[in-house]
C-alpha cells in the first residue's frame, strides 16, 4: 500500500506515536530543569526589612503584619559550607591514597610477572641441561674454583642429572 493510499487515521496514529516518543525523550531533561528551578527558588525568595514598634530592625522572608513601612531587599546568598575545604581535602587525600594503592598493586603485579618469567626461563634452561645429560655422550665438564675444566664421569653426570631433576620438581610446576 503506497503512502498516498494509506488512510489518514493511520498517519495520525503514527504521528501520535512519534509525538509520544519525542515527549518521552524530552521528559528527563524537563525533570532536571524543574529540579534546578526548585533548588534555585529559595535564593530568589523575597526578603523584607522593617522597624517594629520597639525600634528594632527586623529581617524576614514573610511580610510584616499590619501597616508598617517595608523595604524589600534581595536575599543574601545561601551560606557557604563551612566544611567544604575539609571535605575537599579529605576527598583529595582519599583519591591520593587510592592512587598510591593502585601504583603499589601495579608494581607488585609487574614484579610477580617478572619473577614468573625468570623462573620459567630457568626451568627451561635446567630441562635443557637434563636432556643434554641424558642424550649427549660427549665429555661434559664443570669449572673449578680456579676456572680449570673438571670433566664429569658417568657417576658425576648421573648425580648432576638427579640434582637437576629434583630442582625442576621443586621449582617448576609441571
Amino acid at each position: 500500500m503506497s503512502s498516498a493510499a494509506r488512510p489518514t487515521a493511520m498517519l495520525r496514529a503514527s504521528e501520535r506515536r512519534d509525538q509520544i516518543a519525542s515527549w518521552q525523550a524530552a521528559a528527563p531533561a524537563c525533570v532536571v530543569a524543574l529540579a534546578l528551578a526548585l533548588a534555585v527558588m529559595p535564593a530568589f525568595a523575597a526578603m523584607y526589612k522593617w522597624t517594629d514598634a520597639n525600634g528594632r530592625v527586623v529581617y524576614s522572608d514573610l511580610p510584616p503584619p499590619g501597616n508598617v513601612k517595608v523595604e524589600s531587599i534581595n536575599a543574601p546568598p545561601p551560606p557557604a559550607n563551612p566544611n567544604a575545604a575539609k571535605e575537599l581535602a579529605a576527598k583529595e587525600a582519599e583519591m591520593q591514597q587510592k592512587k598510591m594503592l593502585r601504583a603499589e598493586a601495579d608494581t607488585k603485579a609487574a614484579k610477580a610477572k617478572a619473577d614468573t618469567d625468570k623462573k620459567r626461563e630457568q626451568c627451561a634452561q635446567v630441562r635443557g641441561r637434563i636432556a643434554m645429560m641424558q642424550t649427549d655422550t660427549s665429555l661434559l665438564y664443570r669449572s673449578n674454583e680456579k676456572g680449570q675444566p673438571v670433566y664429569m664421569d658417568d657417576a658425576a653426570r648421573r648425580r648432576e642429572r638427579e640434582q637437576l631433576e629434583v630442582w625442576v620438581r621443586d621449582n617448576c610446576n609441571t
